[in-house]
């Protein structure tokens, strides 16, 4: 089965009489239409004495964007491909040598540089052929060969049902460092899905989903547009045939229309810039098969111009702002539908304006208005960008030997770097779809000018790590722009934010951040240390509101730390812990009560749920404190909102000798502000002084212990 049978209708065959505008123009760069490309059927006949021929469409492709370019690489690259692949077949019938070279014929369309469509020509011989990557070196050099090898799958036989997630880890890592392996796997997979009807239905639907979860959000992240929307389109009629069929329907039936009101529209625009002096392609550009769905399901019934919209191209910059003005001036405009990427780019690259003008029969029409260079980016992306190694072997290198690729976009960096924690295989895709499915970036920026990349909805949990890494579980609070705010405050585009942090080495994470923590590198480092450090009630036999220190049978403290505190028990040998929902601290007045295990649970006197075990029947223990020591205790400072507030408070404490282990700050309400405080102490009797301290700042109103229920021990 081919590939029309896996897509009977692509978006181009129904809608090629949209393609091409009325009326004569200048004659302008090639059009990136993938989907007239790539099938088979271009390669020319299946025999091999025809398939040197198909080399050709690679090279008259490549020197349309590169005139000069060296084109030997490429024979020989193809020369070693079709000798390595010959004898295997597709599951279609066609030779593997079809494979790479529609891949490579599509980057070559896109635009990629040589080395690239080299290593596409050759991207499966080390995979499936007994080609070395030492052979791809000595032949094609070091570049090439960390292509193929960045694309090369790891084999099932040695990562088991682990070989997909690493492979894509592996290839990312790689991308890390030259993003055109990404630009080849993107490739490969498009012409895998165009043919994908050759497998069983189950096969079909795995493929697909992965490519849903993780391939397409690359090449959205990576703005390589042209595969994106193609990619989308194959996988929506794999998945949801029957709504694919239904919009096929849709388009046919509105490419059948005696009359066209993009058409109109177009001729328009056309003869307002002819009378502006304004030199512009004025296009109809066809929505594909994924977008006609959506704005569907969005606005109901669809009208003529709902199926496509149109794409004005200029040559400079400032000819955007003067079509936009002389459109607005001479058309009605929707003032609401008015977007500038070009003054604020998307991260992916994306540049352009986006307005939209109503026609005289009242349809509205949206706009695209970009140079044809902001064009050639907005469907090629990171492709287009050429080599990124132009520069000298020594600019080619980081300081611990990889290479530095000035396209790295940050949020590859940052995949990168929380991927390195990723603890299993599991972890890592399911992290990895999670992180992809975030596909909008906001940016924030700290006090001292910087800026911090983050995906929409990330909180001040997540600046916090993107910033600091694990260093972040010494956050004690945040600023957003000047305000005291808590850290689960989702931060807004543009925001300033300003993360306060505590001195103590040791500082612990609160388990509640991980209900606002958005990013993998957040979630990963939060629950590294959590189960590194599990809370009494994951702990067996432990009580629900007992502390995670057992005092009378610790080993010995760790070093550079005091001891802590003693609490001696008339139950000889028995463990003793202190209760989490009173928190004791020498001097108070306490009692024990023992629990399941054999250990002792130890109350403040006045614990409402001493009074409960008493009741319940529960045998008081005797328990006493020993000598003095450290103590760890939980504070709640309430306070007027003030300038600096937190700042003079967290100062305070510090001068006390009290190290904060962990800090929530509420919400103001009425002007007024919640500090719930974990301090160590390194000696009891310095409580009511540090409680002194922190009363005398001014705007705190109260401090006292922190009390919460318990359930009984």
């Amino acid at each position: 089965m081919n590939a029309e049978a896996a897509n009977p209708a692509t978006p181009g065959s129904v809608t090629a009489g949209h393609v091409t505008p009325s009326g004569s123009r200048k004659k302008s760069r090639p059009r990136l239409d993938l989907r007239r490309l790539g099938r088979a059927a271009l390669l020319g006949p299946t025999g091999r004495d025809r398939l040197p021929d198909a080399i050709g469409h690679v090279a008259d492709a490549h020197r349309a964007h590169y005139p000069d370019a060296d084109l030997e690489p490429l024979r020989r690259a193809y020369v070693l491909a079709e000798s390595s692949h010959r004898g295997q077949m597709r599951k279609s019938g066609e030779p593997y040598i079809t494979h790479p070279l529609a891949v490579t014929l599509i980057l070559a369309e896109l635009g990629a540089e040589t080395v690239t469509l080299t290593a596409s020509l050759l991207h499966d011989t080390v995979e499936d052929t007994d080609v070395t990557l030492d052979q791809v070196r000595e032949q094609f050099g070091e570049e090439v060969r960390y292509l193929v090898d960045g694309v090369t799958k790891l084999e099932k036989v040695d990562y088991g049902a682990a070989a997909e997630p690493e492979t894509f880890r592996k290839m990312l890592v790689a991308t890390g460092n030259d993003v055109r392996v990404m630009s080849i796997k993107l490739a490969d997979r498009l012409h895998n899905m165009r043919t994908l009807g050759v497998m069983r239905p189950e096969k079909q639907e795995r493929i697909a989903k992965v490519t849903r979860d993780v391939l397409i959000p690359l090449a959205e992240r990576l703005g390589v547009q042209a595969l994106k929307t193609e990619l989308e389109d194959l996988v929506f009629a794999i998945l949801h045939p029957d709504e694919y069929a239904h919009t096929r329907e849709l388009i046919v039936r509105n490419a059948a229309r005696a009359d066209d009101p993009l058409a109109e529209v177009a001729d328009d625009v056309r003869k307002v810039l002819r009378e502006s002096d304004i030199t512009a392609e004025v296009l109809i550009r066809p929505r594909h098969f994924v977008s006609v769905h959506r704005v569907s399901r969005k606005r109901g019934p669809l009208t003529g111009a709902d199926f496509g919209r149109l794409l004005v191209l200029v040559n400079e910059d400032a000819d955007c702002y003067g079509v936009l003005g002389e459109l607005h001036t001479c058309l009605t405009p929707v003032v609401s539908e008015f977007k500038d990427f070009i003054a604020v780019p998307k991260f992916n690259l994306y540049q352009s304006l986006h307005t939209a003008v109503a026609g005289e029969d009242g349809q509205v029409v949206e706009v695209l208005i970009r140079t044809h260079q902001m064009h050639k980016v907005a469907e090629a992306g990171v492709v287009a960008l050429g080599n990124p190694y132009a520069g000298s072997p020594e600019e080619q290198s980081a300081g611990d030997g990889e290479r530095v690729d000035p396209t790295r976009p940050g949020w590859l960096s940052r995949l990168l770097d929380w991927q390195r924690a990723a603890p299993d295989p599991d972890t890592f895709w399911s992290t990895l779809r999670e992180d992809l499915a975030q596909d909008r970036e906001i940016t924030v920026f700290r006090p001292d000018g910087g800026t911090l990349g983050l995906p929409e909805g990330a909180t001040c949990v997540d600046a916090a790590y993107a910033q600091y890494g694990e260093d972040a579980h010494a956050c004690i609070g945040a600023r957003v722009n000047g305000r005291l705010a808590t850290l689960s405050t989702v931060l807004k585009d543009g925001d300033t934010v300003q993360l306060l942090m505590g001195q103590d080495a040791a500082s612990e994470p609160s388990r509640e951040w991980l209900e606002h923590a958005h990013t993998p590198a957040a979630r990963i480092a939060i629950q590294r240390w959590l189960s590194a450090h599990p809370a009494p009630d994951e702990a067996p036999e432990t009580e629900p509101e007992e502390s995670a220190r057992p005092l009378a049978a610790d080993p010995a403290p760790a070093p550079g730390r005091p001891p802590a505190a003693q609490v001696l028990s008339d139950r000889a040998g028995a463990t003793v812990r202190l209760a989490g929902c009173c928190t004791p601290v020498p001097p108070d007045e306490v009692t024990g009560f023992a629990v399941r295990g054999g250990a002792v649970t130890v109350h403040r006197a006045g614990c409402p749920a001493v009074a409960r075990m008493k009741s319940a029947g529960r045998a008081e223990v005797g328990v006493r404190w020993g000598e003095g020591a450290e103590c760890r205790v939980t504070l709640v400072a309430e306070s007027f909102v003030r300038p600096h507030l937190l700042a003079d408070l967290t100062e305070a404490m510090a001068l006390e000798g009290a190290e904060i282990v962990s800090a929530t700050v509420e919400p103001p309400d009425r002007q007024q502000v919640r500090h719930t405080y974990t301090v160590q102490l390194p000696d009891a009797a310095r409580l009511p002084a540090l409680m002194r301290a922190m009363r005398d700042v001014a705007g705190v109103y109260d401090v006292s212990r922190a009390q919460r229920q318990a359930s009984g021990a």
